[in-house]
């Protein structure tokens, strides 16, 4: 893997969607923050830079710039929205306050061609493009000339050929700029010259080469969850270095309706990797006996599965590494410049804290990979789309899915509701078009007929939402005749469920899990 491109970042809220754009292509890419180390830049040895936007302005002082070095490079550097502005500043150019902001959806007319363009847009088109921008440049460096005006942009689309410097006063890593892709194609091709041949089959065995070097004879020890990224983690590494790991997994009895069994089924049978099978269930439930706060209950799983992770892992003998399923998104939210204090929605459980506990190492195979790049590494690796392919699933599982106290009675209750609503949804055909599917169980009694009888049994909610990332996330609109076929399945197979709801809350304001 010789082609690379690195991708500083300014702040902005999509820098990440220019990191898939590049992946897409074929190219491989990361992304610093702006102020990264100039040697480490240098030993990076990027084929080109690209600097993102951001939320300052560069008409003040304090604003960030780019490190001195990214000009001197000899590589090509291609600024988008702020970073267009900073290497407008940085070279000579000026950058001012505008009246005339833009923001959404515009349309920028070309008015020369370059090689951003090549193939793509052509001189005297009108073309849509995505906006976001105060400021805007007045004044160009010397060398670069406009090759594309919007209404609020004189300078929209700058080029110095010479030195392959480009600028875009636009967002082409949005959808909302229908060719922008592709102008970053021509970025990362024809002007850095990158053959994009990045594949996940690469990547295999770039990987499995790298952790046989890490870890040596060593002896790794993985958490696995049965969830998308600790399978993926776990047969990558198998592969590497076989019987030295060994994956516990912790059910903790809160898991869907024959998931356990289909996990170890996997594992151990189709891929032949040593597993530790701990049923924990009766330890978990009995700690979440009369609780119902969701935060004591997301720390009580969690503060349970590293106790029994330890001492699962302490009857091995221990080990030198830990693997944990890290992905690229957690590692670059951990590295950005934009940190600061955030107000807890809920936490997270994984096995953070393990590797301090535990003086481990830490092996990270996924680290560099995005959430769908793990499942075609996934697919690569043969394991059954079942895993693969499956929606998003909480560490605490079906605990926060219950609001109010946890019993087993409750989750057996759940997991057959669960169970309905996706095969519904398999049967529809719509279950990979839903980033998640679930059903929670209210904690409301209400009456209901059923023959001649009254009933008095409990409410569920069916939850299905789309979604990029999971950081936002839209309501999926199910016709009613699948509401209905499910409703009716539910109250007719589920003795206890009387009434179903269909939840309708986007987030935000709501998040996708109830707890």
């Amino acid at each position: 893997m010789t082609d690379r491109i690195l991708i500083l970042d300014f702040g902005s809220q999509v820098t990440q969607l220019i990191a898939r754009r590049v992946r897409e292509s074929g190219v491989y890419c990361e992304i610093w923050p702006f102020n990264a180390d100039p040697q480490r830049i240098a030993d990076f040895a990027p084929r080109g830079i690209i600097l993102s936007g951001g939320p300052a302005s560069v008409t003040e002082g304090a604003s960030p710039r780019a490190p001195e070095l990214v000009f001197a490079l000899g590589v090509p550097v291609l600024g988008i929205c702020y970073g267009e502005q900073t290497m407008v500043a940085q070279l000579g150019g000026e950058v001012r306050t505008s009246d005339h902001r833009e923001f959404g959806r515009a349309f920028l007319d070309v008015t020369g061609d370059c090689a951003l363009f090549h193939g793509v847009w052509q001189q005297g088109a009108r073309e849509q493009v995505w906006m976001s921008h105060g400021d805007r440049v007045t004044r160009l460096p010397d060398g670069f000339r406009v090759v594309g005006v919007s209404e609020g942009a004189p300078y929209a689309a700058i080029a110095d050929d010479h030195r392959r410097f480009y600028g875009v006063q636009f967002h082409p890593e949005v959808v909302h700029t229908p060719h922008g892709a592709a102008l970053l194609r021509n970025f990362t091709h024809a002007v850095c010259g990158c053959r994009g041949d990045w594949t996940m089959a690469n990547f295999r065995a770039a990987e499995i080469a790298r952790i046989r070097h890490q870890v040596g004879e060593g002896r790794v020890i993985c958490g696995l969850s049965g969830g998308v990224d600790s399978s993926v983690a776990a047969v990558l590494i198998h592969e590497a270095i076989g019987d030295q790991l060994t994956c516990i997994f912790v059910d903790h009895g809160l898991l869907r309706a024959g998931e356990a069994e289909q996990v170890v089924a996997t594992f151990r049978d189709r891929f032949n990797i040593r597993l530790v099978h701990r049923d924990a269930s009766e330890l978990f439930l009995g700690a979440l006996a009369g609780v119902t706060d969701p935060e004591v209950k997301r720390k009580t799983i969690g503060r349970l599965f590293v106790e029994v992770f330890e001492q699962e892992a302490g009857k091995l003998g221990g080990a030198e590494f830990l693997a944990q399923g890290t992905l690229y998104p957690d590692v670059i939210e951990s590295v950005s410049f934009t940190g600061g204090p955030s107000v807890t929605i809920k936490s997270h459980h994984n096995v953070g804290g393990l590797p301090e506990r535990m003086n481990m190492r830490l092996v990270e195979p996924l680290r560099e990979l995005f959430k769908d790049e793990v499942r075609a590494l996934g697919r690569e690796l043969g394991i059954p789309e079942a895993i693969v392919g499956r929606h998003p699933f909480p560490g605490p599982g079906l605990a926060i899915r219950i609001p109010g106290e946890v019993t087993r009675e409750k989750v057996a209750l759940l997991q057959k509701v669960d169970a309905i609503f996706l095969e519904e949804i398999r049967a529809a055909g719509l279950y990979d078009a839903i980033w998640q599917a679930f059903a929670v169980l209210l904690p409301v009694r209400t009456v209901g007929v059923m023959g001649d009888g009254r009933t008095y049994d409990q409410a569920c909610a069916l939850r299905a939402v789309t979604s990029t990332d999971g950081m936002t996330a839209d309501v999926y609109p199910f016709d009613m005749g699948f509401l209905l076929r499910t409703a009716n399945r539910i109250v007719n197979e589920v003795r206890g469920i009387n009434r179903v709801t269909y939840d309708i809350t986007s987030k935000p304001p709501g998040t996708i899990e109830w707890e």
